[in-house]
């Protein structure tokens, strides 16, 4: 970790050690910085995606916009698969975690893309901000993480913020901002199944994957549906637009965890909860009332404050091998 490499102090039997120390703390400092950046990046990304979609949903049904966009998105990790010179179709892609990563992607999508349909974008991605908490609580029943006292009452401070959102029993509750809580859930569950996942499996190929079963996802809704195919230029410029940034988003995404420290990188994943507000704001006319950002500053707290509590912990357990 950065703070352990850079605590050591200079002394006359060490100054070349020093020397080395110095650079490697200037290197990882401009590593972390590289990996902030894409990190806010992949958000603003990410919510102009979100955006889009739910601008194509106005028009078009959710069935088609899911079809598509995994189509479109699967055809360019494919091209990026073969780039790679990976093969597309790796024999680990039928392995368990993969198809659990499968159905979990599904949720999550489907479940998300009907949230900002249904709900506020501002509401419904300040409710998806709690995904690493869900992750992080996953992580401890299915992989034996130790989580200390003070993160578990961060998280419960997390899901605090949800409810003071969603606001179930009370006069603004919304039955549709459900939604976002399984998405929420499908999203965390994602995210464990890909760590669950054999290391042969390369992010090109996970996002393969990953586009591909949204197609049969929405051609099945539309089945379901049984409604008119009503698809507009507008709404294909929407999908497209939502491909393309997913795709950036998500390459940015690959880049920021790859380039700085997890714990350095990862509390700027909540960026795009402002972004997602202000995009709320002036496109959509939304107007959050004071219990909704009450209710996403928790959220926001409790990651953040979870993450430094992981990042200590971390830094600490490393310290003695540094020495």
């Amino acid at each position: 970790m950065t703070s352990a490499i850079c605590s050591i102090e200079p002394t006359l039997s060490s100054r070349y050690f020093f020397t080395d120390a110095v650079y490697t703390c200037w290197e990882e400092i401009l590593n972390n910085t590289k990996g902030s950046l894409f990190m806010v990046a992949a958000m603003a990304a990410f919510s102009i995606e979100d955006m889009l979609i739910k601008s194509a949903a106005e028009t078009t049904s959710i069935g088609i916009i899911l079809a598509l966009f995994g189509l479109g998105g699967m055809l360019i990790f494919i091209l990026l698969t073969w780039r790679k010179g990976e093969t597309v179709l790796h024999p680990a892609a039928l392995s368990r975690p993969i198809l659990l990563r499968a159905l979990c992607e599904v949720i999550g999508r489907f479940c998300f893309a009907l949230a900002i349909t249904l709900t506020p974008l501002s509401s419904a991605s300040a409710i998806l901000q709690a995904t690493p908490l869900i992750a992080m609580i996953g992580a401890a029943l299915l992989f034996g993480e130790q989580v200390g006292h003070k993160r578990w009452l961060a998280v419960l401070v997390g899901f605090v913020g949800v409810l003071m959102i969603i606001r179930p029993g009370l006069d603004g509750f919304e039955a549709t901002s459900l939604f976002a809580v399984i998405a929420t859930l499908g999203f965390a569950g994602r995210d464990l199944a890909t760590r669950a996942a054999s290391p042969v499996l390369s992010n090109m190929q996970l996002g393969v994957y990953g586009f591909f079963v949204l197609i049969p996802t929405g051609l099945a809704i539309m089945m379901y549906q049984n409604e008119p195919l009503q698809f507009s230029t507008t709404a294909a410029t929407q999908i497209l637009g939502a491909i393309v940034f997913g795709v950036m988003a998500y390459n940015a995404l690959t880049i920021a965890m790859r380039a700085g420290d997890v714990s350095v990188v990862s509390p700027f994943r909540y960026t795009r909860l402002l972004f997602a507000l202000a995009l709320g704001i002036l496109i959509f006319g939304e107007s959050p009332d004071l219990l909704t950002l009450l209710g996403s500053l928790l959220i926001v707290l409790s990651g953040g404050y979870t993450l430094i509590q992981t990042r200590k912990r971390t830094t600490t357990n490393n310290i003695p091998n540094a020495a």
